[in-house]
């Protein structure tokens, strides 16, 4: 675009004494994106000119000379004839003027505009009316140079301008107002003048005796007639007309209550049409209570358009114009008791971190010509300490012991044309504020440097007295091993060596972690946390990815200010709404308190006194040296061994002392046949789920094993316990199991694999019979078989839980992430291919569960091993672990919950059982009691904050006034109004909510 404007500018220019002339080819691009050379000359200084040969003046470039390099030479003798002709003067060369340039430009008037912002504020002297010279106490923002009126003006002159913003002066500031406190109606037909048809009646003004509600409902900011206890809540100007007939009608100027007199003549139109030919779009046809104007219609069809603008954001915009409070920063530390011991849980700092890879940033084409306005002075880091600290910190690379997470390993991935892949920033876990000073740039990705300013910075702000931090981060893990390391070793971080840093990991983070990491870092386990999730951070993002976009390609200073102004809104929002916010916790708590303490009643009833005393020494050891060690946090999870697998039931049967009778090599003999009916199962299983025409090389491979399985296998197998063999009579088909019920396993799992290889049944007990086996005198054959057959329905069980998670992931990260047809192609090959794996597990159980019939097994063991049915092999997120979030409202399948032994001769099983639920139960309770608690405290110290703020502003509006800036004062003014208000709002919730508790402190 410069290249363009500078093109524009010049002409082709002649001979000149003292001037070279310079021809140079400048390249544009046009609209249609084609790209065209011209030939300018350009007038250069020159010091002395005495060179026997220059370049022609009067030469033109032909289609031959189209670079700078090729140029047309002239003889010195033709110079007596150029020095006669008469040479125009010639300018300098004016290159246009940049954004940064204006922008310098305004910082030079920036204290005088503000300045005069304040003195508008103020009433004019004297204060009278523009039209009548009366007291004039209201003002019209709308109109130019926002002249003052009297109430009869201001109605009078408004008739053709009903939907204006005004201002009520209140003796200290002007207050926002509305028309219908003026008495203003809105007449329809006769071009706006009252109906001489209608009965003439009172105008009614605003009643303070009538209460209104505020209409929450799909209509907008309407509001509903009824008795209300929160009246005050409302202010003046958002509450409709008092004893008369209203509408509410939406323009770009906000939502206005307006009264409406429609034209009662004879001949007159129907309400609704009449309203259309206002302009106004009625919202029904019949009773219409709210109507659009077309400009506002036209206003949100062009930012649909244009900005991809919704229609719930649009009217939240509106929402806004119709009342609006200017955002302020607001320190906190001035809530509490001064005399109060901050070493209580309840001032723990919580805090919880996280990075944003929508927020991109492109390179700058001149990045040293910027203009900074608020750097440093917001959310983002200032830029050259930062940018200092990121010179003289290396980036050290630490390999993560827990699951490979995408922000370790995104931490060195780089793109050419990003200068910032990214922003980190530190928020308050409870409440989802951003910390000032403390959101950071990503150059490469999200690498520990980055957020270790981001926390040092967040955790210099108002901490002083704070000893305790709660800090939430999705790899904390990892994070926090060496942090103390890195501050240490850098001059630009510092956190207060006192300062006690508890890790947590959010709730839906943790569950992608080791299975250990969420005893150790989920937010159920760290005391003074309340009930948080440590996630609150990803509602802030979603909100500021809409504006993310329009960042990418702005300057450094430009981008920073906008997303500092996003946070700040942000933050605003949470603090004018933090009472409903609040009210609204403290009702779900006190409800859950009950709750979670019921349940933890009934537990600690059903254990002994010895078991809960033992348990409660546990917990508090592992609490309080957490900091030392997480490790002893694992007390929260199962500590009995895994179950055990076929390898270890035979190397026990292989290594117990042999007794009289027993046959050697039987327990290899079995497990070897265990062995083959699977690789049985497998086969069959793969034979169904082979294609209609599979290929020959595939045909073949299947031939071969099942060819070996009925061969050599088979025969060597039987051949390996004659005496058994020989002494029990052999069988026609496998003994069936119990029937199978409804909604049982599929077909593949149903499937007898025997019949579908053409293999005989192999001679192991199970196919005998129990009654045959005990005939034969091997009965110590069937208590071998039996276990192993636990063991195998283990391994089943395990793979299946395996091949259920493997498909979860597979359907979270790979199908749903598809975004062509050759991706999601090959994501249902890998699920296709889990499920085959689904169903050889399934299978194998069930063949181990019909042997353990076979075999006599007890009523315990076949309780314990259940029967599969179809819905057990529906798979979810859950699947990853146990201790998923969404098992608190569903159950998962009993097998999730088999890889612990439960023998009927031992009681470690229900003890453990005992013990992991009485643990958790009661961390459940404790984090609802310390919720409730935390959120009582922190109803008073919001209202003590609104106080402060109010009498803060209030002692500079009187500083002001005795300093004559009157429209300060005025502005003073209407701050202090604003956290009057939020703190009587306050107020009223609580006693509203808590009347039997003492009030609030005034």
């Amino acid at each position: 675009m410069a290249r363009r404007n500078l093109r524009k500018g010049m002409t082709m220019i002649g001979p000149t004494p003292g001037l070279r002339v310079k021809q140079l080819e400048v390249r544009t691009r046009k609209d249609s994106g084609r790209n065209r050379s011209r030939l300018v000359e350009v007038a250069i200084k020159q010091s002395n000119v005495t060179s026997p040969m220059r370049s022609s003046p009067l030469s033109t470039p032909s289609k031959h000379s189209r670079s700078p390099s090729k140029q047309h030479f002239w003889s010195v003798d033709d110079e007596t004839n150029v020095a006669d002709m008469a040479q125009p003067p010639i300018d300098p060369i004016r290159l246009p003027r940049t954004m940064n340039d204006y922008i310098r430009e305004w910082l030079r008037h920036k204290e005088d505009l503000l300045r005069i912002l304040l003195e508008m504020e103020a009433a004019p002297s004297p204060r009278n009316c523009t039209k009548c010279g009366k007291d004039g106490v209201y003002r019209c923002t709308d109109c130019m140079h926002q002249p003052l009126f009297c109430t009869d003006c201001c109605r009078i002159l408004h008739e053709a301008h009903p939907f204006h913003r005004i201002q009520q002066w209140t003796g200290e500031f002007f207050e926002d107002s509305a028309l219908h406190m003026t008495g203003f109606q809105l007449y329809l037909g006769h071009n706006g003048a009252p109906c001489p048809s209608a009965s003439p009646g009172p105008e009614h003004g605003p009643s303070e005796g009538q209460r209104y509600k505020m209409d929450t409902r799909a209509g907008g900011m309407g509001m509903v007639e009824e008795e209300w206890e929160d009246i005050d809540e409302v202010p003046l100007h958002l509450r409709p007309p008092a004893n008369s007939k209203y509408l509410t009608i939406i323009d770009v100027t906000g939502v206005h209550f307006v009264r409406v007199q429609p034209c009662q003549c004879l001949d007159a139109d129907s309400y609704h049409r009449q309203l259309f030919q206002a302009k106004l779009c009625a919202s029904t046809f019949e009773k219409p209570s709210t109507a659009f104007t077309f400009v506002v219609l036209d206003d949100f069809l062009r930012e649909n358009l244009e900005c991809g603008t919704s229609g719930m954001n649009y009217y939240s915009k509106l929402r806004r114009v119709t009342s609006n409070v200017f955002p302020h920063l607001v320190p906190p530390g001035i809530n509490v008791d001064p005399d109060v011991d901050l070493d209580d849980w309840k001032y723990t700092r919580t805090v919880v971190m996280d990075g944003n890879f929508k927020a991109e940033h492109m390179h700058e084409k001149r990045p040293d010509d910027q203009v900074w306005l608020m750097d440093g002075r917001g959310f983002m880091v200032a830029h050259p300490p930062y940018q200092e600290y990121l010179q003289a910190t290396p980036h050290i690379t630490e390999k993560s012991a827990c699951h490979n997470h995408r922000a370790i390993s995104q931490a060195n991935v780089s793109r050419g044309k990003l200068s910032a892949t990214g922003i980190g920033a530190t928020a308050c876990a409870r409440h989802g504020c951003f910390y000032p000073h403390s959101v950071v740039d990503f150059q490469k990705g999200e690498r520990q440097l980055n957020m270790d300013y981001s926390l040092s910075n967040a955790l210099g702000y108002n901490m002083t007295g704070i000893k305790n931090v709660l800090c939430f981060y999705d790899i904390n893990c990892s994070y926090m091993k060496n942090l103390r390391k890195r501050v240490d070793n850098s001059p630009f971080l510092h956190i207060p060596s006192s300062l006690q840093i508890v890790p947590g990991i959010g709730i839906w983070h943790v569950h992608g972690h080791k299975q250990e990491c969420y005893a150790r870092y989920a937010p159920l386990f760290l005391p003074g946390s309340g009930w948080v999730d440590g996630e609150i951070i990803e509602t802030l993002w979603s909100i500021l990815n809409i504006v993310s976009a329009s960042t990418r390609g702005m300057s450094s200073p430009h981008r920073q200010e906008l997303l500092d102004f996003q946070m700040n809104d942000s933050n605003f929002m949470k603090m004018i709404r933090i009472v409903d916010s609040l009210s609204r916790k403290l009702k779900a708590a006190r409800a859950s308190v009950a709750m979670a303490r019921d349940a933890f009643t009934k537990l600690d009833e059903a254990v002994s006194s010895e078991n809960c005393q033992a348990w409660s020494i546990q917990e508090e050891s592992a609490l309080g040296g957490r900091v030392r060690d997480v490790s002893v946090m694992d007390i929260f999870e199962i500590q009995l061994k895994k179950a055990p697998t076929v390898r270890a039931v035979e190397l026990e049967l292989l290594e117990a002392p042999s007794q009289r009778g027993t046959r050697q090599g039987a327990a290899s003999w079995i497990t070897r046949g265990l062995g083959i009916e699977e690789s049985e199962i497998t086969l069959a299983i793969t034979r169904k789920d082979s294609s209609k025409y599979p290929s020959e090389t595939k045909r073949l491979a299947m031939a071969w094993r099942a060819d070996r399985l009925a061969g050599t296998d088979a025969d060597d197998y039987s051949a390996g316990m004659t005496d058994v063999v020989h002494h029990m009579s052999a069988v026609d088909d496998v003994v069936s199991g119990e029937e199978d019920s409804e909604g049982s396993m599929d077909e593949a799992a149903d499937a007898v694999p025997l019949k579908m290889t053409k293999i005989a049944p192999l001679p192991l007990p199970s196919n005998f019979g129990i009654e045959r086996c005990r005939a034969a005198g091997a009965d110590e054959l069937v208590e071998m078989e039996l276990k192993l057959r636990i063991g195998q329905a283990n391994d089943a069980l395990h793979g299946l839980r395996i091949a259920l998670a493997d498909k979860a992931v597979a359907f979270r990260g790979v199908v749903r992430k598809a975004t062509s047809y050759s991706m999601r192609t090959r994501a249902w090959q890998m699920v296709n291919s889990i499920d085959i794996s689904v169903r050889q597990q399934a299978a194998i159980y069930k063949r181990c569960r019909e042997a353990m019939i076979a075999l006599g097994a007890d009523t315990d063991t076949l309780t314990r091993f259940q029967q599969l049915q179809k819905s057990h092999m529906a798979i979810h997120t859950a699947a990853f672990s146990q201790n998923a979030h969404d098992h608190r409202s569903s159950n998962l399948p009993w097998f999730w919950c088999m890889d612990i032994p439960r023998t009927t001769s031992s009681k470690n099983w229900l003890t453990e059982f005992y013990r992991i639920h009485w643990l958790r139960a009661k961390a459940v309770k404790d984090r609802w009691e310390e919720e409730e608690d935390l959120l009582v405290s922190e109803f008073h110290w919001t209202m003590n904050f609104f106080k402060f703020r109010a009498k803060k502003w209030n002692k500079k509006c009187v500083s002001f006034k005795a300093a004559g800036l009157h429209g300060a004062a005025c502005y003073a003014a209407r701050q202090k109004a604003v956290y009057d208000r939020l703190a009587e709002q306050g107020a009223s919730k609580w006693l509203n909510m808590s009347p039997e508790i003492q009030p609030l402190n005034q």
